[in-house]
């Protein structure tokens, strides 16, 4: 191991490397930082899958010829990826492994269920693979103002603080899934967008991985009005709960419209989980069924 760590120093002779102890620091120009932190990211990757790397593979995850490498049939089933501290993110429900597996065919997939069923936490956990694997650019995750009893106006602090705890579902799936480090970086530079809803008007979304959350409290106008941002080489999913509209009473649900209207277009995927998906306490499923029975 210790001729492989070397052969990557080696690679970036410009970057000084400082050991103390058990800990290795290195330092440099910010640009080639981030190329040595892609291939040790990289390599990781490849050691967790194989558990062994050779050193004619290492020479390819340097050179950059590697992805065939990763796409070799690995021990790993039902893994989307590795999160914080190497724990293993999988698709463990049917649907949930369906949703996955129509990600690979659709760039639009609509996945409607009851709370608990991994939803959202399985999209999100796909637009990260998709953002590690380079195949977009971005993450834009967003989710319509609308509270479950609450309003945004009786709210401490500004704009921001206001939405933050509104937001915290996605920001706590994503720190399962990035280093804190790295995420607070993303967020910072843009590389992954939490925002309202409404702030997508306007804009085309490209080269990125785009999730509407919550998607029942958006309105058939809204939810239109997100559908048509897709740029030519983006992926969405769009999530939600249709048993569980926040939206006034003189209001309809986007959700529910587009079901009926976008049903047997060839590239849209609609996933429907249901109490068999749920993953949360035992007692959520009894919960669920029993509200679903006394409709």
């Amino acid at each position: 191991m210790a001729e492989k760590l070397i052969k990557f120093i080696e690679l970036f002779p410009d970057l000084k490397v400082i050991q103390r102890g058990n800990e290795i620091r290195i330092s440099g120009d910010k640009k080639r930082l981030e190329e040595f932190e892609d291939k040790v990211d990289l390599f990781v990757r490849y050691l967790r899958k194989f558990q062994t790397v050779s050193l004619h593979a290492m020479e390819d995850l340097l050179n950059g010829s590697s992805n065939h490498h990763m796409e070799a049939p690995g021990p790993e089933e039902g893994a989307i990826l590795h999160g914080e501290s190497g724990r293993k993110i999988r698709a463990i429900t049917v649907n949930q492994k369906r949703l996955v597996e129509d990600g690979k065919s659709n760039d639009l997939l609509i996945a409607v269920g009851p709370a608990g069923t991994g939803k959202t936490y399985t999209a999100i956990a796909m637009a990260v693979k998709a953002l590690k694997e380079r195949e977009v650019k971005r993450i834009i995750l967003t989710r319509p103002a609308v509270e479950a009893g609450e309003k945004l106006g009786f709210l401490p602090g500004d704009f921001k603080e206001k939405l933050d705890p509104y937001l915290q579902p996605l920001y706590d799936a994503l720190r399962d899934m990035i280093p804190a480090r790295k995420l607070i970086q993303f967020l910072e530079d843009g590389t992954i967008q939490i925002a309202p809803l409404a702030y997508m008007r306007g804009r085309t979304l490209d080269h990125a991985f785009v999730i509407l959350d919550e998607a029942q409290n958006a309105t058939p106008n809204q939810f239109k009005m997100f559908l048509t941002r897709m740029g030519p080489a983006a992926r969405f999913i769009v999530t939600g709960d249709d048993s569980q509209v926040d939206l006034p009473s003189r209001e309809d649900s986007g959700l529910v419209q587009a079901q009926k209207i976008l049903k047997g277009i060839e590239g849209i995927s609609i996933v429907r989980f249901d109490e068999r998906d749920i993953i949360r306490h035992r007692l959520v499923k009894s919960i669920v069924k029993a509200y679903t029975h006394n409709k």
